[in-house]
């Protein structure tokens, strides 16, 4: 439903929930609210018992936090706050209800299942209460159900997908934050943001803390950078990971901190500004990785079941490995013994964040060198990324796997030596994430089995004492790879 189809009262209150939509700017939500006249009462709640499988993990509460605390801040700009809650969405939604006197209650959509399934429980019920009840697209583009193929469906391979996206309108034009909130003269209870839990008891965040700032002025600033700094070399750029040649607006996204239109308008119009052909080149690289996230979001729409079952039916029966623990914990830790994967691992265990061409390779040697179920690494994703969204997760892992869209699993078992060498020429990303190495030549710094005793002598390295040796070889753990693959094929 569009904003214009809220009719304009007096004396009226609206509750807007806040959801993973945390910003007062392009909310869809909050505009009809505002347009609506008459009061409003911004609220979150928290009740991530409601997430099914998939509550946020702890990096994710930790950002969380900070976020909601920068809304709470642009609110009061505003001359409003924020109504923090805890327990069941939709009885707290009912006791504000009684407690304002509202009539209205709007919310951005989401689209994990679990939370599928709850909005429309809750969205029904209020109905019989209150007048109006409406939800918005405030998370994508294009409405992920929306788009479909010739036959009607879904699409399962990106290209078909994205060309129908851009063949329809272009996304909206965002819209502008509200001037100014009127709040009740009396405001319902807050409980303290402190007294949700968000933060670790054992602070292990300061990495994160050093790489992120995080809210939204943060996010725009961010996007600004991007275009100032780094948007022209974006297409080369991006499989850099010791450059800051992407955006990393991920978390942002996440987290509704920015829209996606926002995005959107932001790069369209340096490219029209643009005279230069490779920035508009590099631009529409970085648009169509939007569209991926578009694409993500559509695939778990119309299969719900893929973040834990494989889209491609034949993978229910891929001969996995029996699971070793020892491995996994190697490669949780970092600890694999090939320096590009495990320089990975560790940026994700320190900023809550990893380079999307190291998060291919770190996830193809789960899977493919090391036969662990990719929902191992999912997990793991889950629990330790900043960024952690399920569609998005969901997506890059049965894609490393080979058993989601756009799957061709032959082609997919990265040679982590040589995508070091490729992506990482001078050995600077691993030399800042793993320091052990930091010596070694660069000649031997993605394979420091191959080096001459007399350079690892020099460098400082002791191999199987200050730095593993490989837990697999990958040609033999390529063919065991292959012959499963070729196992379920017939």
């Amino acid at each position: 439903m569009s904003t214009e189809a809220f009719f304009i009262v007096t004396n009226t209150v609206s509750i807007v929930w806040f959801r993973n939509d945390l910003r007062v700017s392009d909310h869809p939500a909050l505009d009809a609210a505002v347009k609506r006249g008459g009061l409003v009462v911004p609220v979150f709640i928290w009740a991530p018992e409601e997430e099914g499988d998939w509550a946020p993990g702890a990096a994710s509460r930790w950002w969380l936090h900070q976020s909601l605390e920068s809304l709470s801040a642009s609110l009061a700009s505003l001359g409003s706050r924020l109504v923090i809650r805890r327990g069941a969405s939709l009885a707290t939604l009912r006791k504000l209800i009684a407690e304002t006197g509202a009539d209205a209650v709007c919310w951005n959509r989401r689209y994990e299942p679990a939370i599928v399934k709850r909005d429309t429980t809750i969205k029904a019920a209020l109905r019989e209460e209150v007048s109006v009840v409406e939800s918005f697209n405030g998370a994508c583009l294009f409405e992920p159900a929306l788009v479909k193929n010739q036959q009607g469906g879904p699409y399962q391979v990106f290209t078909a997908y994205w060309r129908a996206c851009r063949k329809l309108s272009e996304p909206a034009k965002p819209l502008a934050a509200p001037r100014r909130l009127t709040g009740p003269e009396t405001w319902p209870a807050s409980v303290a943001l402190s007294s949700l839990g968000l933060e670790p008891e054992i602070d292990w965040t300061s990495g994160m803390r050093e790489a992120w700032s995080i809210g939204e002025a943060a996010a725009r600033e961010r996007l600004e950078r991007f275009i100032t700094e780094a948007c022209e070399d974006y297409a080369e750029g991006r499989d850099q990971p010791a450059e800051t040649g992407t955006s990393r607006m991920s978390p942002y996204l996440h987290f509704g901190e920015i829209s996606p239109r926002q995005i959107w308008w932001t790069i369209t119009a340096a490219m029209k500004a643009s005279r230069g052909a490779a920035l508009r080149s590099s631009a529409d690289a970085f648009l169509r990785e939007l569209g991926w996230r578009e694409f993500a979001h559509h695939l778990l729409v119309h299969f719900p079941n893929t973040p834990t079952e494989p889209l491609r039916e034949q993978y229910r029966a891929f001969p996995w490995a029996r699971k070793s623990e020892k491995q996994l914990r190697a490669w949780r830790r970092g600890l694999t013994g090939y320096p590009i994967v495990d320089a990975g691992l560790r940026e994700l265990w320190t900023t809550g964040w990893m380079h999307n061409r190291v998060r291919m390779i770190v996830g193809s040697f789960l899977v493919k060198d090391l036969l662990i179920d990719w929902r191992e690494g999912a997990s793991w994703f889950w629990d330790t990324l900043v960024d952690a969204d399920l569609a998005n997760n969901t997506l890059g892992w049965q894609w490393i796997a080979g058993c989601g869209a756009d799957a061709a699993p032959y082609f997919r078992i990265f040679n982590p030596v040589l995508q070091g060498r490729k992506f990482d020429r001078d050995g600077a990303y691993v030399r800042k994430w793993v320091p052990e190495l930091s010596a070694l030549p660069a000649k031997w710094i993605h394979a420091p089995w191959e080096a001459p005793a007399a350079a690892l002598s020099d460098a400082g390295v002791a191999l199987g004492e200050d730095y593993p040796e490989p837990v697999v070889d990958h040609s033999e753990a390529r063919g065991r790879a292959l012959a499963a693959l070729a196992s379920i094929k017939a």
